[in-house]
């Protein structure tokens, strides 16, 4: 098997095409962040104010690319060498699959398949700049008590107070 966007040439290309659909969709504002030392790209964009802020790791499609082509000592470069090329097109990667995803979900919200919130609320920012997946997986692991009174924390943020 071949591993997806292994082709892919230009993080910058996506970075442009990804703000044509969001613009077109409607946002205020569209940002990229290259966070170099997680090896994540960061895309955050507002919407009906609405903030919105999704992490793709370029680890995560690194591993699977090194899971398919592992190092061996017939490559032409070290292990580190080797692993480092992989985690570098990990972040062209990540770009490309991006913007098929911001696509496919702007299309799927456009013709009426899916809401906004359906396809974008857990990467909404709650008023503490927590996404709502992060907040909401807490809840899901947190004791009965402290769920409910985390619930009783959401809805005093919700309501201001």
């Amino acid at each position: 098997m071949s591993v997806p966007y292994a082709s892919a040439t230009s993080g910058a290309k996506a970075h442009m095409e990804i703000i044509k659909i969001l613009q077109r969709f409607g946002c205020e504002s569209v940002g990229f962040m290259d966070e170099f030392h997680r090896h994540e790209v960061l895309l955050a964009f507002v919407w009906r104010d609405r903030n919105v802020q999704l992490r793709a790791s370029a680890q995560g499609w690194a591993k699977c690319y090194l899971d398919e082509n592992p190092w061996t000592h017939r490559r032409r470069m070290n292990r580190h060498e080797w692993e480092a090329k992989a985690l570098k097109q990990g972040l062209v990667a990540v770009n490309s699959i991006l913007r098929d995803w911001v696509k496919g979900q702007v299309t799927a919200i456009e013709t009426g398949i899916l809401s906004f919130e359906d396809v974008f609320m857990p990467y909404m920012l709650l008023p503490n700049g927590t996404q709502v997946k992060d907040h909401l997986s807490k809840l899901i692991e947190a004791p009965p008590d402290a769920t409910f009174q985390a619930l009783l924390e959401i809805e005093r943020v919700s309501d201001g107070s």
